[in-house]
């Protein structure tokens, strides 16, 4: 569905949160095309379910196939958008793969070296959020939606069109790629030259693109390249008909058993202090606040992405004790399968002081501790799910990258 929105609007929604829902306008019919042309065509996600289906790469020498495909700059691009590229090459990536993360920069420092040699990239994201799971979300602060990939083009200032076929892979099951990233080169007539990795060392620093330079350099020299088809490492696409398997781990997420234990003030300076050898999130909540009731279910999405790494999440509830069986309602209610304590005393000023010195008591109250006790992330009010994120994944325990 197509509808036309101010890139100022866009830009605002998007980076005020992730999960913003967006103010969509209907395009006047009076409309002049000097209006039309200040404003953008916006695209609203729906991922499908397509049916399992055999994958074939692109070979050499065969023709790019056409596109039409939504931009994170608003736009939609085409194929002969980029008529005048000599060369033209087209990488399928992603927002949440370490691998893909991994070749970033190498993509845009490639991109600015040959912005004056007649050559164009862009980039397009193959997955269906559908068949994404949390977990392979735990090298990344974002997953794969549109609207998460319009924030990862912001952060790192892409300089080249990140497009978007995650609903339907229309595009991506004619290019054929394997995993992410994977690239495809195109000389003047759009004919194949050359297709696979950039080059052979994922950790960021250890290489600089050298196959993909190559076959970009003997393209535009128009001399065939001498290793045209080359394998390529990374995440494998999330076709959408991998969507069965996250149904099932959701279901088995569902059932698992959620409780509440009681702690006092000395169990809360424990869990502050953190003698674990990992990152521990921790959340003070109630039932009776409501932005603490409407921001928690982010908290148990964030222990699903990263819960398998060095990290923990734990949840404090502050209501009264007598209140328990309320909270585990709720927790149950939210499946909230973590570590979930209520406080069992009975002066809450002496629950704030053994959280945090700091805090003056008003919830939500979030932390991120590291082991030995230091408060890295201190958060008095709602969290930004995504500023969350990027301090958990960029931290030196965990990172983006195998």
């Amino acid at each position: 569905m197509k509808r036309f929105i101010l890139v100022g609007l866009i830009a605002l929604s998007v980076l005020s949160s992730c999960k913003q829902e967006k103010k969509i306008q209907e395009p006047s019919t009076e409309q002049t095309a000097n209006e039309t042309e200040e404003e953008t065509a916006f695209f609203v996600a729906d991922p499908q379910e397509v049916p399992a289906q055999e994958v074939s790469t692109l070979k050499i020498g065969e023709k790019a196939p056409d596109f039409r495909l939504p931009g994170v700059d608003g736009k939609f691009h085409s194929l002969n958008d980029y008529d005048t590229a000599e060369v033209l090459v087209v990488v399928f990536t992603c927002n949440h793969c370490p691998t893909a993360q991994a070749y970033e920069d190498r993509i845009i420092q490639l991109t600015t070296d040959y912005k004056d040699k007649g050559v164009q990239l862009i980039a397009i994201s193959p997955n269906a959020v559908n068949a994404l799971l949390l977990k392979e979300l735990s090298y990344s602060d974002l997953g794969d939606s549109f609207e998460d990939m319009i924030v990862r083009a912001n952060d790192k200032g892409y300089n080249f069109p990140y497009l978007y076929d995650g609903d339907t892979h229309g595009v991506s099951l004619k290019y054929g790629p394997i995993a992410t990233p994977h690239t495809f080169v195109f000389n003047k007539k759009r004919e194949l030259t050359y297709t696979g990795r950039l080059d052979t060392s994922e950790k960021p620093g250890t290489a600089n693109a050298e196959d993909l330079r190559n076959a970009i350099d003997n393209t535009l020299k128009n001399v065939a390249v001498a290793d045209a088809v080359t394998k390529t490492f990374g995440c494998s696409v999330k076709w959408a008909w991998k969507n069965e398997y996250r149904k099932k781990i959701n279901k088995e997420w569902a059932a698992k058993e959620v409780t509440l234990a009681p702690v006092d003030e000395n169990g809360i300076k424990a869990l502050f202090a953190n003698d674990s050898d990992k990152l521990r999130l921790i959340n003070l909540w109630a039932t009776w606040c409501g932005p603490c009731v409407q921001e928690f279910p982010d908290f148990v999405e964030i222990h699903r992405m990263y819960e398998d790494r060095d990290f923990e999440f734990v949840s404090i509830s502050a209501d009264n004790l007598k209140s328990e069986k309320r909270a585990l309602k709720f927790l149950q209610k939210e499946h909230a399968a973590v570590t979930n304590y209520i406080f069992s005393g009975a002066d809450k000023y002496a629950m704030i002081e053994a959280v945090d010195p700091e805090w003056d008591g008003a919830l939500p109250y979030t932390a991120l501790v590291e082991p030995g006790g230091t408060i890295v992330y201190r958060k008095m009010g709602t969290i930004t799910p995504f500023e969350l994120k990027k301090a958990i994944v960029d931290h030196p325990l965990m990172g983006r990258y195998y």
